[in-house]
């Protein structure tokens, strides 16, 4: 087709695409006006302003009045890429780093300095001779007619020695409050003896110092035992906490006023707000926690405080006795219960919970709510590349689609970026502008296809106003929406805590005892003279390769005895082909419960719970509240938190990804449903490369079970040295194994690869290989406990089993495959690792339905 010259052409080729993005109809002619002379003019119309200390972008409407639906702005994308190739793209592609980088706020440094106060930076506060801070702040007291009661000497690199040196309480005996935070203090017993002289001392902060973690909170409890009169400690209320340190969230104690060294001086009559999130408050019955001390007291905020020394009930009472009290932020589920609705009736004053107004809640009957979330803000180390810094951050901005045309859709999804301007456009529940991917096609055909994104107003909006989107348009709760906020926002922790610990109990309470294994019962289909067995089969290798007597293959599917196919036979498939339930088909009924990886992790789940052989794993489509809970235990406890996310039915790890982002988990469900798995970060090695085996099992019955294990297996091998380095989870060869459709095939005979790697581990191959076959059985018999309906007498089938290795040496179950590839096992001959055979590859066929069909056992072994 020539160039799009009209409106009418216009519309003709881009009929789909103008109603798949939901432009309204009026602006589809001012769109291609735009698109055709190449206008580009929401500059004019548009200001990008720095927002949230530089570290975020919004977008501003500078000109006039914008009518709802009046316009349409071309946004252009700035960057296109598959996955796979970002990384790469980023250090390779000049300025590419740079632009990302500047729109995406991560171009320069979190902590710059600031100035303190009389022009002295922290830098060079740093570099400034300790002792003559001392002194400065000694002189500064003296000339105030005080004593000095507030010191802060953090980011100094004081040692222990140092500290010994200083001799701090000689100096300042009147200290209330010390922070040492940042510093590389590693000694528990200097600092006892150093910070426990201090008679006076409120609050001490050694946070961010090497000891705090080497002593696991002993070195707390021996300063609280030393010093009943400390309130705070490393940013935490101790247990004797105050109206010091109710005053001090309240903004009354500080360097300013550190307050006095006993009694009252009643400040706390005056405070209206007080902030005492994530102190780690286990106990608020406290005589300074009450509306004698606190009258005004309006708003407060709680959350992040496990407050489990008290009941629901307790806690509601001490609220409800504050006069004024009309506006509080409470974990829900939390310490005041899990419903929003219950809080309200318990406490009538409130006007305000969460952030949200009270009426509101009780109309809409929601349990769990929250207040506007605070953003996601990038975070990076001074150090760290610009490339990595655009990896972590880029899930923020990214968009996605795939290209399609009659034929087929894209197997791989496109991701993007808008432009400057349209990565300003920040989330909001009630926005006022759409975006919507569009594609051009200036010449009629996919191959003059040029991207951009459409932006319109969807409300009226003033001079002034920001221009906001709905990150997740069209994604109610139905679809988790609220967890899904998650990638851009910091949503309540506590709440998918809860979440995951239920679903962690729900585990732990199953427990499936297989029975015990029964003797083979299926008999031969060729018994006496019976004639050969028809077979009709797709399969190459089984055309090329089934030479037995007992098998004649033949075209025509309605007249096999045996169908042997790669295409799933439903009913449709029947009807079409003629197949009846009268014949042997490879593959059981409810089969999906293996083969789909969220269905075989469910399986698992509800037979076993939680077994070592399996790795936690969770369909995000339904499960996704439990993930990011469990991704926040292991944040908060320290542990590994590296994820790998695969399609349900997708093979040849295709849009599979690893990765450690949160965001980028919930992200990445847009390309598909998927399981997020806790990845082997540690799994054995052969020379220094990941690898997994391939088994084949052939399944005769599942009631009762009768199931082997070919002697056929092979390893496949990455191609690159195994690494937890970030920038090597973009790496393919690195990461995965599946080299048959990408990369080069890095072969290994079985024989070499079980004699090598028993001299490189000391370990006995025999001993890996049982492990295996147990965990086998174990997948097929919680399919023929979880689904008995699995059972047919009319299907026997073969399945390729995945399995990878721990550094001990454990098997890990990685997914279980329909109809397996089974090219390599056709075209390699190899010797039987445990039985010394000789198992020419070109007989492969032969022995898998000599063992379905005849009830033989030629290399098989019986599970």
């Amino acid at each position: 087709m020539s160039r799009i010259e009209t409106f009418e052409d216009f519309v003709k080729v881009h009929g789909l695409l103008l109603t798949a993005s939901g432009l309204p109809q009026p602006l589809h002619e001012r769109l291609f006006k735009k698109l055709s002379t190449d206008t580009f003019d929401g500059g004019a119309r548009f200001q990008i302003e720095l927002c949230e200390d530089g570290r975020q972008r919004r977008l501003v409407l500078t000109s006039g009045f914008m009518g709802k639906e009046s316009d349409v702005f071309l946004v252009d994308h700035a960057w296109t890429f598959r996955l796979s190739d970002a990384y790469k793209q980023l250090q390779e592609v000049p300025g590419l780093a740079q632009r990302m980088a500047v729109l995406m706020c991560v171009d320069g440094d979190l902590n710059v300095d600031e100035e303190a106060e009389g022009g002295t930076s922290i830098a060079e506060a740093g570099s400034m001779c300790i002792e003559d801070m001392l002194e400065h702040e000694l002189c500064k007291a003296k000339e105030n007619k005080d004593t000095v009661r507030w010191l802060e000497l953090d980011e100094l690199n004081i040692n222990d020695d140092t500290l010994l040196s200083l001799n701090l309480s000689a100096k300042f005996p009147d200290l209330i409050a010390l922070s040492l935070c940042g510093n590389r203090l590693e000694s528990a017993d200097i600092i006892f003896h150093e910070v426990t002289k201090f008679k006076h001392l409120k609050a001490l902060w050694l946070n961010n110092n090497p000891v705090v973690e080497k002593c696991d909170g002993c070195l707390a409890d021996k300063i609280l035992q030393a010093c009943p009169g400390l309130e705070i400690l490393n940013s935490s209320f101790t247990h004797n906490f105050g109206e010091w340190a109710l005053g001090f969230c309240a903004d009354v104690y500080g360097k300013d006023n550190p307050g006095q060294h006993c009694g009252s001086d009643h400040k706390l009559h005056e405070v209206t707000s007080l902030d005492i999130s994530g102190r780690g408050i286990h106990n608020l019955a406290n005589k300074a926690f009450s509306p004698a001390m606190m009258p005004s007291l309006s708003y407060l905020n709680l959350r992040g405080n496990s407050l489990e020394e008290n009941s629901a009930s307790e806690l509601l009472e001490v609220l409800k006795q504050f006069p004024s009290l009309n506006a509080l932020e409470v974990d829900i589920p939390g310490p005041l219960g899990e419903s929003a609705v219950v809080i309200l009736e318990s406490l009538p004053n409130l006007s305000s919970l969460n952030g949200v107004c009270a009426t509101k809640i009780l109309e809409a009957g929601k349990h769990v709510i929250d207040s506007i979330l605070e953003p996601r803000l990038p975070e990076w180390k001074p150090e760290e590349p610009l490339a990595d810094r655009v990896i972590n951050a880029m899930w923020h901005y990214l968009m996605t689609y795939r290209l399609a045309d009659e034929e087929k859709i894209d197997e791989t999804p496109a991701w993007y970026v808008m432009d400057e301007l349209g990565s300003a456009l920040r989330h909001s529940d009630e926005p006022n502008f759409m975006v919507a991917p569009f594609l051009y096609m200036p010449e009629g055909n996919l191959a003059s296809a040029v991207s951009y994104s459409l932006l319109w107003p969807i409300q009226n909006a003033q001079q002034g106003d920001e221009c906001t989107r709905d990150y997740l348009y069209g994604i109610g709760e139905d679809k988790q929406r609220s967890a899904r906020l998650t990638a851009w926002f910091h949503t309540p922790e506590n709440y998918f805590i809860k979440e995951y610990e239920k679903h962690r109990n729900e585990l732990e309470s199953r427990s499936f005892t297989p029975p015990s294994a029964m003797s083979l019962v299926t008999k031969s289909l060729l018994e006496g003279d019976r004639c050969p067995l028809r077979v009709y089969t797709d399969i190459p290798q089984v055309e090329e390769f089934l030479k037995r007597p007992e098998f004649i293959l033949i075209s025509d599917p309605k007249d096999a005895h045996i169908i042997w196919t790669s295409m799933q036979v439903d009913e449709d498939t029947k009807r079409a082909t003629g197949i009846t339930d009268d014949q042997i088909i490879n593959q059981f009924p409810y089969e999906a419960c293996v083969v789909m990886k969220h269905h075989l992790a469910e399986t698992v789940q509800k037979a076993y719970g939680s077994p070592d052989w399996l790795q936690p794993t969770y369909n995000l489509e339904v499960q996704l509240s439990q993930l990011i809970g469990d991704y926040y235990i292991r944040k908060r406890d320290g542990l590994n938190n590296l994820w790998i996310l695969k399609p349900w039915n997708m093979a040849r790890t295709i849009d599979t990804t690893v990765t450690d982002n949160i965001s980028a988990i919930i992200r990445l469900m847009e390309t598909g449903p998927k399981i997020c798995q806790k990845y082997i970060e540690h799994p054995a090695l052969f020379q220094g490369k990941k690898f997994d085996i391939r088994y084949i099992v052939l399944v005769r019955s599942i009631n009762p079970l009768e199931i082997f294990l070919s002697d056929v297996f092979w390893v496949r091998l990455a191609n690159n040295p195994y690494s937890l380095e970030k920038n090597s989870f973009f790496d393919y060869e690195t990461h995965f194994t599946v080299m048959n459709y990408r990369g080069r095939i890095n072969h290994k005979n079985t024989p070499d690869f079980v004699r090598e790697f028993e001299e490189e581990h000391k370990v006995k191959w025999s001993d890996v290989h049982e492990r295996v076959k147990k965990m086998i059985r174990s997948v097929f018999e919680a399919a023929a406990f979880v689904h008995p309906e699995m059972h047919s007498p009319m299907s026997r089938a073969i399945y390729g089993v995945d399995v990878m290795l721990d550094s001990s040496f454990k098997p890990k179950l990685l997914e279980v495959t329909y109809c397996p590839d089974c090219t390599r096992a056709c075209k390699y001959d190899m010797v039987s690792v445990f039985k010394g055979e000789e198992m020419r590859g070109s007989n492969f066929f032969n022995d898998v339905f000599g063992c379905l069909f005849l009830n033989e056992t030629t290399h098989v072994s019986p599970l």
